[in-house]
């Protein structure tokens, strides 16, 4: 995530601000609350990951607001039939997590990428929720305003409070990853055959204990937020393919207890842990 705002003929996408080239009757509502998705990403992906077909160059993900996720997910069955009822977009795919909260992703072709950008929808009159604060000021100042000192620093200054406002994804090779390619897996606990998948740390002796951890010489500078190849979640690895990308809470303004999620954008499955 660079310190400026994204410029679409130079770099891979944008973080916070608005997602690009559908209509807004198309922009997915939550489940939970009837508002609108918060915008977290749109990426652009590489030619190896574009694993949808060449027609697909992007993804978009959509996420519980911070502000609505604390605790666990309410269920409203007249909110979620009115929903459904709501035309979609023709590539997307919902997604929930472990308190059933509402997340979702859009498959975007190069035109729809290089469209405008959208803007959300009306709430369902139905919800009766506390209005998101992302959608008075964008996603990028109300995270701003509640993130940690930590988060903070990932700003270079305060974002401006404007739905718009976002910040540049720029994709850099890592020089040396031997999980490139290979399915992330959580070693004797995986149900799946073994794609050789290696952890980025080991134990000296072969002893478990905080002491005798290492991290590989390989794994030491791999960046946080990252597209495939050795995962590094907060809590155990979440069985994925290849084509996935990892992301810390200010990647777009969420609420994951001080942790970081995985999206795996081929099979469109969605996990995060706590820290």
């Amino acid at each position: 995530m660079l310190d400026r705002p994204a410029d679409r003929a130079r770099d891979h996408g944008w973080v916070y601000g608005l997602p690009p080239g559908i209509a807004s009757e198309q922009w997915p509502l939550d489940r939970v609350t009837g508002y609108p998705l918060m915008h977290g990403f749109t990426l652009l992906l590489p030619q190896d990951y574009r694993v949808h077909g060449e027609d697909i160059v992007a993804v978009s993900f959509f996420a519980t607001a911070p502000d609505h996720n604390d605790g666990g997910a309410p269920d409203d069955p007249e909110i979620r039939e009115a929903v459904a009822a709501r035309p979609t977009h023709a590539r997307l795919a919902r997604m929930t997590d472990i308190l059933d909260y509402d997340y979702a992703a859009l498959l975007l072709t190069k035109a729809e990428y290089e469209g405008a950008f959208a803007m959300p929808p009306a709430q369902l009159t139905l919800a009766t929720a506390d209005r998101p604060r992302w959608l008075d000021v964008g996603g990028a100042s109300a995270f701003h305003e509640a993130a940690a000192p930590y988060a903070k620093k990932m700003f270079a200054s305060a974002p401006r409070a404007d739905l718009a406002e976002n910040r540049a994804i720029a994709l850099t090779p890592r020089a040396n990853d031997p999980n490139a390619g290979k399915a992330p897996q959580d070693g004797a606990a995986s149900r799946v055959a073994p794609s050789g998948y290696q952890p980025f740390y080991y134990y000296v002796g072969g002893v478990p204990g905080r002491d005798n951890f290492r991290l590989h010489d390989w794994a030491r500078d791999h960046a946080q937020n990252h597209l495939g190849g050795t995962m590094r979640p907060c809590q155990s690895v979440p069985e994925m393919s290849p084509f996935y990308i990892e992301f810390e809470e200010y990647f777009g303004g969420y609420n994951f207890g001080g942790g970081n999620a995985q999206l795996d954008f081929k099979e469109m499955k969605f996990d995060w842990a706590c820290g």
